[in-house]
């Protein structure tokens, strides 16, 4: 019963994952250097340990002096993003987890070197809405497959009993056969010793009459 629930946990989750689109929203959010405009994107059934150890690998992936963690909040220093020229930006990371819905809303903000990437950017704009989009479906479907091969698991496990159900319910078809030719051959013994009953309480009734014949004949002798 418990492995039943938790599929259907998980299936109504996988559920809320298809209905809800991952999409990425910019607006101001607060930040250890201030309120700056950002890039936010919830990524489904996961933790925020799980995601900021893939955020600040993903950061390392790219050139830059330093990537570090400190109060919940990810900085990459100088970090290259080749498709924006050749100019660094410095990349500040804040997440909110919901323990219950599985999720973490993850807020990132560019700072250009002076001013905040924001809509007014162009291509920049574009490009880092994607690429934090990019990241959120990426680690979002990293963390279904997970779940997935957890379910695969004991799916798995199920068809085994199964199996072990339906040989143990052969094993007993064949043993309740085994058992019905073994009382017909006893009821046919039982008839059969009941006839040979009969026929050698007879032959003993015939027997007696020859002991007592036997017996007078002797009598007889002097």
């Amino acid at each position: 019963m418990k492995k039943v629930i938790l599929t259907v946990a998980v299936c109504f989750a996988l559920t809320n994952v298809n209905a809800q689109k991952i999409s990425v929203k910019d607006g101001s959010e607060k930040f250890s250097s201030g309120s700056h405009n950002a890039y936010s994107v919830v990524i489904y059934e996961t933790s925020k340990d799980d995601v900021e150890s893939k955020w600040k690998s993903y950061l390392k992936g790219f050139k830059n002096e330093k990537v570090k963690s400190d109060n919940s909040e990810i900085f990459g220093d100088n970090v290259l993003i080749k498709d924006w020229g050749n100019n660094p930006v410095d990349v500040y990371t804040t997440f909110e987890e919901d323990k219950t819905a599985k999720t973490v809303t993850m807020h990132t903000a560019f700072d250009l070197g002076g001013a905040y990437l924001s809509s007014s950017d162009g291509d920049k704009h574009s490009g880092a809405k994607k690429m934090v989009k990019e990241f959120a479906v990426k680690t979002t479907k990293e963390s279904m497959e997970n779940k997935v091969k957890d379910q695969e698991k004991i799916l798995s496990k199920l068809e085994d009993n199964q199996k072990d159900l339906e040989k143990d319910n052969k094993n007993s078809k064949s043993d309740i056969e085994n058992y019905k030719a073994k009382i017909k051959k006893a009821e046919e013994d039982i008839a059969k010793n009941e006839a040979d009953q009969t026929k050698k309480k007879s032959e003993i009734e015939a027997q007696k009459k020859v002991v007592e014949a036997a017996k007078v004949v002797m009598s007889k002798v002097d």
